[in-house]
């Protein structure tokens, strides 16, 4: 009658250290679920900053990149 009350506390045991691990787990997984959710409206908020300082930029693009018409002799020089 030793034994398997033996095996029955070390199973007990066993399953209450499992427990603990397992509570733990899920402990750290809703932390680091609510740091990716914090995370990811940071994201969000820099994206919309970034499309918002775009806007201008793209205003200004067109006239940064045009300038006076390629000659024949640019062309030439350029190769």
């Amino acid at each position: 009658m030793f034994w398997p009350m033996l095996h029955l506390t070390l199973a007990f045991c066993g399953v209450a250290v499992v427990a603990v691990f397992a509570v733990r787990v899920g402990i750290e997984v809703r932390r680091f679920s609510a740091a990716v959710g914090d995370s990811s409206e940071r994201i969000a908020r820099a994206a919309a900053d970034l499309e918002r300082a775009a806007v201008p930029l793209s205003r200004h693009g067109g006239a940064l990149g045009s300038g006076p018409p390629a000659t024949s002799e640019d062309r030439d020089a350029r190769g």
